[in-house]
């Protein structure tokens, strides 16, 4: 399953913090528009590096499938980040 949300959570110590849902899905239109110049830079990425093109893919596709579930959380000694994908 391919990441459709994004929740962004800002904290300082002295503001409670916002959250700002950010809709992954959003950007598979203009992904899908240039689809055709991703792959052909892909293509030519994987002739001069000499890697399988199908296994760049399946890895990239791989990768991107695999992002639901990840947070990161980034914490100084005066704010706190945390980014959730869903």
């Amino acid at each position: 399953m391919t990441p459709n949300l994004a929740i962004v959570h800002v904290q300082t110590a002295d503001w409670r913090g916002m959250r700002l849902w950010l809709p992954l899905f959003l950007l598979w239109i203009p992904a899908v528009l240039l689809s055709p110049l991703i792959l052909l830079v892909i293509l030519g990425l994987c002739i001069a590096g000499r890697v399988s093109f199908w296994r760049a893919i399946s890895v990239f596709w791989a990768i991107l499938c695999g992002l639901p579930g990840t947070n990161v959380r980034v914490s100084t000694h005066d704010a706190d980040v945390l980014v959730r994908i869903l």
